[in-house]
This record gives C-alpha cells, structure tokens and sequence, in this order.
C-alpha cells in the first residue's frame, strides 16, 4: 500500500512572492506589487486602507522578492535534484496582460512561462499551475473596481483562453483561484477589493466571489474544451474545526465554521449554491446577482479535483465561552491546549490533516490535492548558508505520515503533495523573509538585503529521500 506509483511529490511557489522583476518584461502593476510590510500590511490586506501605488515611506517586498524572475533555471534544476515529480507554481496576470484589459497579450510575458515550463519538462516536471494566486491588476481595480464588476469574467476568460492555448502539452494541471476562501477574510489580497465608508462590505465581498465561481467554471469550460487531457480544481484555505467543547452551542459553531469554509468549494465541487448558504446570505441581507446562464455554467462545469492548503486545525465555540485566541492563516482561531504551536501561533496538528482529508473526501467524493503545507519558521544559518532544520523536517514527516495513513487506512484518494514556499519566499501574511519554509535557504532579510545565494538546508536531503522511497523512508538522517 502506501502511496501510489505516480504520486506527484513536489514543492509549491507563488508568483508575487518570489518571481519579483515587478517592472520587467512589459509587466503591470499588480495588488500583490502594493502591498507593503510593517503595521499597515494587514490593513491594505483587507481593503481598510486604499494603496494602489508605491508610497516613498512604505518598503514592498514583492518589487524583487527572491528574484526568481532570472533565478529560475537555477532553481527549477535544485527541485530537480530532490527529485520533484510536480511544481506548483502560479502565473502572474500583468505578465500576460499588463493592464488586464488588452486586446492582445504581452509576448514577453508569454514566453517568460514557456521557458519556464519547457525548463521544469527537461527534468520530467509536471507544472502545476495556478492562474490566480492572490493577483489582480492594478490598472483593473482602478478601472473596474476588481472583482466587484463583472467584466473582470470576461478579462479571466480572455487569459484563460491565451493560456491554456499558448501552453497546451506544457501544463496538464490548473488551479482556477488560490484559497477562493480567503476573498472574506482578505478582500484587497483575494480580489482587488477596496472599500469606502459606508459600503455594503459584505454585499460586495459575496457578489464579487460569485463572479470568480462563475469564472473559474468557465475556466473549467475551456480547459477542458481545447484539451481534454487538462486537469482543473479548485483551492480552498482548509482545516477542519474542532469544537471548543462538547456544550452542543459550541458543537453548532464548529459546524457554522466549516460551513463557512466550504461554502465556494460546494459550488465549485457540486455546481449549485447550497441550502444553508443561501439562508445564510437571505438572513445577511445579501442579494447575489447571478443569471440563468451563470446557474447553469456553474451545474455543467465543476472541477475535476479538490486542492488545499493545511498549515494548521482550528477550533469554535459560542460567543459565551471563555476562549484565548492564537493567530492562523491570516485570521485568528481559538488557542487548542492540546497542541503546540510554530513561533507565530499556528497550531501544530498532523492529525488534523488527516481529519480535514477525511471531512473533505466525504464531502465531495473527488481526488484531493495537497498543494499547501509547511512550517514557518526563523532559520539560523552557518558561514556556508547551511541550516540544521530538524523541526522543519519533524512536521513535515508527522504530516506525511497522517497522509499516508489517510490513504492506507481511510481509502482516501490524493494525487500529490506540493509542500509550501519549497524555496525561501516572502510570506504572504506578514511580508517577511524570515518567516522562512523552504528547503533551499535564500540569503535575503526582511528589509531586501542579501546575495540572494541559494544553499541547501538539512531538509533539501531529507525530502529528496522522501522522494526516492515513495513516502516510505521519513526518518531523518543526522
């Protein structure tokens, strides 16, 4: 048993957070570009604060992030020597499309992911491509309003459509939208979406998801029309909730709070709104817009698999409990007594993946994708850049190991494993480098100084074991 003969083993990238070259190539400006470290990140996040172009007093990380740009040969050459089967990575939008609403794509851009992609063939790398990952130009949100107008579908298929026919036989596997999850809890981040005083955020936060389950279904449509060899899914931020307590109101919040995590994945996976979704936004006050052609889109083309990220489980209860909070992925959850945390607050729970695997197989009864899965922590490395990542290396064997054990004991089917900023990348909720995941340590700090030299860490030898034995050897080696 154990894992499947072509299981796909690999490591998982974001454009904004390692490709940098933000002005190369005919690039655009993107909401990923402006999003500043410090005390405000959380606020131009959110949509709170309005920040569509550089300001002088603000640092941005994703300028040049690790510069994977005119690394990546290098690189892709290093995931190859640990014997990655897949690459997750994404493409940014303003590459193809600098503005986003151009009749015809940049070419420059194009071939920058041809190259890419023809590189990660060379060494028998299947690219996993996500084609929004938390990107939305600039010029769309000042223009448009982001996701909140439903142009911005036509924009997406128009990408989708150069993408999917420019890279036909390079790329068999697609993601529609990263964590479509997160529009609620990151709106700016998820969607492009800023907000005035006194606007309906709610209103707007659900319209504009609709627009992006109607695109990705579309998404889906075309994918599978130019190529049917194409593979489509969805992403959610996942993690099944626990309850706080078994006091039955506390046992109804944990189910709320999946409910609410699932709610985008249900239509992407099942092709309808959901009955509690539907209560829920009638009891909000929440009117989706959405036509006959768009319930049907959505019935006719649903994904082929369901991929997620797990950093972390999490826990509910009613409002009249008495909880401490800790910090997760970009939203706090209540403090679990019986697990240990990373050095920013994330709930260690390998168990809990296999719980979440479980919950989400029986949901929707398709193959899942582990694109997302990693610890964050602050590396120390020696005179020669090497790092001794012995807790790195203990949570991503304990949570192979929960994997496997969905899969030899639960029957749950999973097509790969793509662990998170397999490289050194700037983080997505903090902006910060040394908030590092990777097996492959980069010299670069909080403030962008450093070499950008890559060296291996202790982990870099351990996966690639990982690799060779199919799962089946997660010992470390000293």
């Amino acid at each position: 048993m154990g894992f499947p003969d072509n299981f796909l083993w690999g490591g998982a990238t974001a454009a904004n957070q390692c490709e940098g070259g933000y002005d190369k190539g005919g690039r655009g400006l993107a909401n990923v570009d402006v999003i500043p470290t410090g005390p405000d990140r959380r606020a131009v996040i959110t949509g709170k604060r309005n920040m569509l172009s550089f300001e002088t007093e603000y640092f941005y990380p994703a300028k040049e992030a690790i510069d994977m740009y005119t690394h990546f040969k290098e690189d892709i050459a290093l995931f190859a020597e640990m014997g990655f089967k897949t690459y997750r990575l994404s493409i940014a939008w303003t590459r193809i499309f600098p503005k986003g609403d151009e009749e015809t794509p940049n070419e420059e851009g194009l071939q920058f992911y041809q190259d890419l992609f023809q590189e990660c063939q060379k060494y028998a790398i299947e690219p996993l491509v996500t084609i929004t990952h938390f990107d939305c130009p600039i010029h769309l949100i000042k223009e448009y309003g982001g996701w909140r107008n439903r142009k911005m579908i036509d924009f997406y298929e128009k990408l989708c459509r150069v993408i999917f026919e420019r890279y036909q036989g390079l790329v068999k596997y697609w993601l529609t939208f990263n964590e479509i999850n997160m529009i609620l809890h990151a709106p700016f981040l998820g969607a492009g979406l800023t907000f005035e005083a006194g606007e309906n955020e709610e209103q707007i936060k659900y319209q504009a998801a609709h627009h992006e389950l109607v695109a990705s279904a579309l998404a889906t449509k075309i994918a599978h029309e130019i190529d049917p060899d194409n593979q489509v899914g969805c992403m959610l931020a996942a993690a099944s909730y626990y309850s706080y307590s078994c006091n039955p109101k506390d046992v109804w919040e944990s189910k709320q709070s999946d409910r609410g995590n699932y709610f985008f994945i249900d239509v992407q996976s099942r092709g309808a709104y959901p009955t509690y979704a539907l209560k829920m936004l009638a009891k909000k006050g929440i009117t989706i817009e959405q036509s006959k052609e768009d319930k049907a889109l959505l019935k006719a083309h649903t994904v082929d698999f369901i991929s997620f990220s797990y950093y972390a489980s999490r826990v509910a209860a009613s409002e009249d409990s008495d909880v401490q909070k800790t910090e997760g992925n970009l939203f706090p959850t209540i403090k679990n007594p019986y697990l240990e945390a990373s050095e920013w607050g994330w709930q260690i729970d390998p168990l809990g993946l296999r719980i979440t695997m479980n919950d989400l197989y029986d949901r929707y009864q398709k193959p899942l994708f582990i694109v997302e899965n990693g610890l964050g922590a602050v590396d120390s490395p020696d005179e020669n850049g090497f790092v001794e990542d012995d807790y790195r290396i203990a949570y991503l064997s304990a949570h192979i190991k929960a994997m496997k054990d969905a899969i030899d004991e639960d029957g749950v089917p999973l097509l790969g494993y793509t662990s998170w900023g397999c490289i050194d990348l700037v983080s997505a909720g903090t902006g910060e480098m040394k908030k590092r995941y990777g097996y492959i340590y980069v010299d670069l700090d909080n403030e962008g100084h450093g070499t950008l030299k890559r060296s291996k860490k202790k982990s870099f030898y351990w996966y690639k074991q990982v690799i060779a034995t199919n799962g089946e050897d997660l010992a470390q080696k000293e």
